[in-house]
């Protein structure tokens, strides 16, 4: 990625894969509510989904510090009304910023009351990170979603333990070279901790570049 001086970060393959999101996002989201959208990188998914997914609102976060400069930069020079400015946000937290308890100090929380946060969306994340951060991903998902509340998640995966395509198998390669705890996720793994956090998978779409959609719905037990 590129680094321009106003902080704005460069991701060529966004261009790339947010139109095919885009179009699957617009068939599994609620209608209404919020979308909290967990390590949003440069920034630039959530300026090119916010303002077409309206009525929806967007809140854009990420645990790097130049992250978040990247996507304010990108709101500035891309603004829209149903876009909140990104905030920090580390899966690893028992607590989430965004949820409601006495402590919360996130600026805009009490907005959630009127438009709760009824999906997450995290895109090329659990790959390029420990496999804590999804342990960490489903746990927030759990505790955050409302019943019938959508999680989707994107990324490459592995399917039957075996991966889909020569080139994920290099790219895999890649990664676990760069970190050991990277890697292709099997999707059966992440399937089993969804399911642990009361996570029901829904749909898988098939996408371009050996990528996959993977949409989850929350069902709330008791």
């Amino acid at each position: 990625m590129n680094t321009p001086p106003d902080a704005r970060q460069y991701s060529p393959a966004t261009l790339n894969n947010r139109k095919p999101i885009l179009e699957i996002l617009e068939k599994v989201l609620p209608p209404q509510g919020t979308v909290l959208e967990i390590a949003s990188g440069t920034g630039e998914h959530a300026v090119y989904f916010a303002p077409q997914l309206r009525p929806r609102k967007w809140i854009p976060s990420d645990p790097n510090p130049n992250a978040i400069a990247s996507i304010a930069g990108w709101q500035k020079f891309s603004p829209s009304e149903n876009l909140y400015p990104p905030i920090e946000l580390n899966v690893y937290s028992e607590i989430w910023s965004v949820e409601y308890n006495a402590t919360s100090k996130w600026k805009y929380i009490d907005d959630l009351q009127d438009n709760p946060i009824t999906a997450i969306v995290n895109i090329n994340m659990i790959h390029i990170s420990p496999w804590e951060m999804c342990l960490g991903l489903m746990a927030g998902a759990k505790r955050i979603l409302p019943n019938e509340g959508i999680l989707y998640m994107y990324g490459p995966y592995k399917r039957n333990g075996k991966h889909t395509a020569p080139s994920n198998e290099v790219f895999d390669s890649s990664l676990r070279s760069r970190n050991p705890q990277w890697g292709v996720r099997d999707l059966d793994d992440v399937i089993a901790v969804a399911s642990k956090n009361n996570l029901e998978l829904v749909q898988v779409y098939e996408m371009p570049a050996n990528n996959l959609s993977v949409v989850f719905k929350l069902n709330q037990i008791g």
